[in-house]
């Protein structure tokens, strides 16, 4: 089984990609967090594969919580796939605490880089970039996959001393600082289409007098303002100017 995270289509991506390969099931979490079910059973014959993307160089809290507050029974292999920008620093130590809380055997974690998608702090790479990085990540993913179907171990993902700090002390003062909501903001070309109110998987966003308004559940996945059609919401001045990026590639065999 295949469960996946996504704010703006890369670990979609990568889920599909490795689904067609491994020819298994596919989940998706935002669903459940979308209806907020908890305690779920998940039940697969074969090894659970989780796929996130890194907030600060460590998978989201989100997916964490998602994974501690849900059974999953059977195959007790788990292969993490962990979409990023640059690096999942060291995401890897993290992981395994979290399969060791939850009883998985850990299978390894794969790195496969993706264009970078926080507009909240990055520019988002060009499109003929953006294409380039998607293309190369075929190999690690198709690498990944022929370990999923063999259920081999992978090698472990050595992190750098700038990776453990960026993990660690860099992602407690991420959550800390960086996750709020207070500076979204919608501009005059919103449409009231409620895309964004749609997308969000925390159902953070509502309507108020016609315009969306956010809450204090965030997890930063940058979904409401990469797949708003009228490019009408803002983080703060950050992402002015900034290209919105979504991966909404269909994955060829």
């Amino acid at each position: 089984m295949i469960l996946y995270f996504t704010g703006t289509g890369n670990s979609r991506y990568v889920a599909d990609y490795l689904s067609k390969l491994t020819d298994d099931e596919l989940v998706c979490i935002n669903d459940y967090l979308k209806e907020n079910k908890k305690g779920e059973t998940f039940t697969s014959n074969r090894p659970f594969v989780f796929v996130t993307p890194v907030y600060a160089w460590r998978i989201p809290r989100i997916v964490s919580m998602f994974i501690a507050s849900n059974k999953f029974v059977g195959n007790q292999k788990a292969y993490f796939a962990v979409t990023c920008g640059d690096s999942i620093g060291n995401a890897e130590k993290y992981i395994r605490r979290l399969c060791d809380i939850k009883g998985f055997h850990h299978m390894g974690t794969a790195q496969i880089r993706m264009p970078e998608n926080y507009l909240a702090m990055f520019n988002v790479p060009d499109e003929s970039t953006c294409n380039k990085i998607i293309k190369n990540a075929s190999y690690p993913i198709r690498k990944l996959a022929d370990s999923i179907n063999s259920e081999g171990t992978l090698a472990p993902v050595k992190a750098s001393i700038a990776g453990i700090v960026e993990s660690g002390i860099v992602n407690g003062l991420f959550y800390k600082f960086q996750i709020k909501t207070s500076g979204f903001h919608v501009t005059d070309k919103c449409t009231r289409c409620r895309k964004c109110e749609e997308v969000c998987p925390l159902n953070n966003i509502s309507f108020l007098d016609n315009r969306p308004v956010w809450g204090n559940e965030c997890t930063h996945c940058m979904a409401c303002i990469c797949r708003c059609p009228a490019e009408a919401i803002e983080y703060k001045k950050a992402s002015l100017g900034r290209r919105r990026y979504t991966n909404n590639k269909e994955v060829t065999l």
